[in-house]
């Protein structure tokens, strides 16, 4: 079960009004910590948890302060320092150094469930939200933005003072991934972009591929030949895509669909003469491309099989979708 905050509310929905719940998101962070500001868990009464604000460390002291929100309705702030030896956190023995201040929330009827099922209803369509919380010590009072002008203005952090402090986070609908090609390879890119939480669409119009009981992971799997996918309502959605139908031709058409699409990273397997040969065979010119495409897709992570160039093109296309270098961070690849 992916952490990410709209698995988290499914599995909320189920029994919003069965148990008794509460939000948990970290607002502030100093030094090192497993999870930034913003991240959020989902604590419900009997004992479950869903999401991580630290490696599991913390999280069963979280339930427990959680628990007092049900007394009274009201936020509570908690704050565990790992620099100070007089604290929980150090007394634990987690040892990272960092200090983690929470927001603990009740989530019910009175307070409009903080608007998380509005929440889930714009990241069901794919829209980003504004999510603003006051971090006082009073009756929860959540507010939902989502004019898109409006969240483009927003920082993720603390704003204002005493009564009128919040705490601001913009929240991302899952990234939206197209897989074209539905071969055994495919298998394990569909499996590990479903744990990251990605919407997965898989595509191949072949009559022995992408069969729907080897790909659990998708949410869609369409069969059609690709050019009459073209008015298909996901396509301008699509974050990134992955061509991998090992067919010269499918993969030119691949391409041609993606045209039409608003994504901005395509990934294709193969050598770069390769790439010449589909892109000749789909009548297109690099540069008229309105993509970036990535040939031969991947990092340079090693190994062959196929869960290892699996984990090297979605590594890739992480890295992407983060804008990061996806360097090493300890650097003992240097």
């Amino acid at each position: 079960m992916s952490n990410r905050i709209d698995n988290l509310l499914a599995q909320w929905l189920e029994t919003k009004d069965q148990l008794q719940w509460v939000l948990a998101t970290i607002i502030s962070t100093e030094g090192s910590s497993y999870r930034k500001a913003g991240a959020m868990m989902m604590i419900n009464g009997a004992g479950q948890y869903f999401g991580l604000l630290s490696g599991g460390c913390l999280e069963s002291d979280i339930m427990r302060q959680a628990r007092r929100c049900w007394d009274d309705g009201r936020n509570r702030i908690i704050k565990y320092d790992m620099r100070e030896e007089e604290d929980l956190a150090w007394q634990l023995g987690i040892g990272c150094g960092g200090m983690v201040e929470i927001l603990l929330q009740p989530v019910n009827q009175a307070n409009d469930y903080l608007y998380l099922e509005a929440l889930d209803q714009q990241l069901k369509c794919n829209r980003a939200a504004g999510y603003k919380q006051n971090i006082t010590q009073a009756l929860p009072a959540n507010q939902l933005i989502t004019e898109p002008s409006q969240i483009r203005q927003l920082t993720t952090g603390k704003q204002g003072e005493g009564d009128s402090a919040s705490f601001y986070h913009i929240i991302e609908p899952a990234p939206c991934i197209a897989v074209f090609g539905g071969g055994v390879d495919a298998r394990p890119v569909v499996a590990i972009a479903a744990e990251l939480g990605w919407q997965v669409i898989l595509c191949d119009s072949r009559m022995a591929y992408a069969r729907e009981g080897y790909f659990n992971g998708a949410q869609s799997i369409y069969r059609q030949p690709f050019g009459e996918l073209s008015s298909a309502s996901w396509l301008p959605t699509l974050d990134a895509a992955l061509v991998l139908t090992h067919n010269v031709k499918l993969d030119g058409e691949a391409l041609k669909l993606l045209q039409y699409s608003n994504v901005k990273y395509v990934g294709l397997l193969g050598p770069l003469h390769r790439t010449e040969r589909v892109m000749q065979s789909a009548d297109l010119l690099a540069e008229s491309l309105n993509f970036k495409l990535a040939n031969p897709v991947g990092l340079r992570l090693g190994g062959e099989l196929p869960e290892s160039i699996a984990l090297s093109m979605l590594a890739e296309v992480h890295a992407f979708l983060e804008k990061t270098d996806a360097l090493s961070i300890s650097q003992v690849l240097d």
